[in-house]
């Protein structure tokens, strides 16, 4: 027997928990399926926290920030608990350092608070960092971090409140797109729906083969180090800026961290790693030689964890677009299937909003939030 529902989300994950919130709360009838257990290791959204910022190198992303803040904040008025916590953020690198440029440019157009800082200044202000002569460093006071699995569980909370069915441990093995339904086959029996929405994450591009789109989605192994330095105490939240290092020119990546909370550690990694065809081909135990990639960098600019040991290290996906930017649109055939995939490892930030923006999509076919960077157009040829 076919269980029916209003609509159907794939992927308890940040967006996923967040659409299938947004959409109880329009008075849907809301099916939420996901392959693991809630919470779990596998994909992006489990741990203990995720950079939340205004300042990037994009004006758009700058002013989505505009409209998801104050969501984060009916969201801890509705849960009674503290989801975002603000430490300050520095992005900081060569003073002629593209990205680095971008995101000032974006931040100073925007009216968003900020200083620019001197290296001496930014060194008194913050003596757990040790910049360059050649450096520049921007600082924004409304930068900090949202705990990630307490911000995923708050919306599957608040949507089972309001009635959703939550399902995990129920992998998809078909999904067959109508005129106007879906019918969904799982480990748990048949499902339909009016509506669809995609939110799996590294394992939406073969999903979203079986609605008959190819997508360029590309899962990366990204492994995230939490140090645990002998003088810890300098370098927890109430303490410590979060912080953002662009010097791909002297290393291979983008470099970016957290402080310590709650006995997490201070949290280091590459903002990228390496690509993999499927998740299933991704090694899941951490590797020592991508901290000590990192030891040279943290000598140089943060030096009292240079030789701190590893508390722990996992690994985290991304799924990456060639352009970095979401992918948050209704399927180009099916109207009635929405897809929020490919956040490239900068989404969660925005994955309050993009819930209510897939909900949006699915029962408005439209949203007033900015979308044009996150059109499926570009990729369809």
């Amino acid at each position: 027997m076919t269980e029916s529902y209003d609509a159907i989300v794939i992927g308890a994950g940040a967006m996923g928990s967040a659409a299938a919130y947004y959409l109880s709360q329009r008075g849907q009838s809301v099916l939420l399926l996901e392959q693991f257990e809630l919470d779990h290791r596998m994909g992006s959204s489990y741990g203990y926290s995720r950079i939340i910022r205004y300042s990037y190198d994009h004006p758009e992303y700058v002013d989505l920030m505009r409209d998801t803040f104050p969501l984060w904040f009916a969201l801890q008025d509705a849960l009674g608990e503290t989801l975002y916590h603000q430490t300050g953020g520095i992005d900081f690198g060569p003073a002629d350092d593209e990205t680095l440029l971008a995101t000032i440019a974006a931040v100073g157009n925007s009216g968003i608070s900020h200083e620019l800082l001197s290296p001496q200044t930014a060194r008194e202000r913050f003596p757990q960092f040790s910049f360059s002569e050649n450096f520049q460093v921007l600082y924004q006071p409304d930068s900090g971090f949202v705990t990630a699995s307490k911000a995923v569980l708050g919306h599957i909370k608040l949507a089972r409140a309001i009635g959703a069915v939550i399902k995990d441990r129920v992998a998809v093995r078909d999904i067959r797109v109508s005129a106007d339904s879906v019918d969904i086959a799982t480990t748990d029996g048949a499902y339909a729906a009016g509506k669809l929405i995609i939110t799996a994450g590294a394992w939406a591009k073969s999903l979203l083969g079986r609605t008959g789109i190819d997508l360029p989605l590309l899962p990366l192994r990204c492994q995230l180090n939490f140090m645990a330095p002998a003088d810890e105490h300098h370098y927890e939240a109430e303490r410590c800026p979060v912080w953002i290092a662009h010097v791909s020119s002297l290393y291979p990546e983008t470099l970016y961290g957290i402080p310590s909370h709650d006995g997490s550690g201070f949290k280091i990694a590459f903002h990228g790693g390496p690509a993999a065809g499927h998740p299933s081909e991704i090694s899941r135990e951490p590797d020592a030689s991508n901290v000590a990639a990192m030891r040279p960098f943290m000598r140089a600019h943060i030096p009292g964890i240079a030789s701190a040991p590893v508390r722990e290290s996992r690994i985290c996906l991304y799924t990456q677009t060639p352009d970095e930017h979401f992918i948050v649109d209704a399927h180009p055939e099916f109207k009635h299937v929405v897809i929020g995939a490919g956040f490239s490892g900068h989404g969660f930030k925005f994955s309050t909003v993009i819930g209510k923006m897939l909900s949006d999509i699915a029962l408005d076919g439209a949203t007033p939030h900015n979308d044009q960077l996150f059109k499926i157009s570009r990729f369809i040829t």
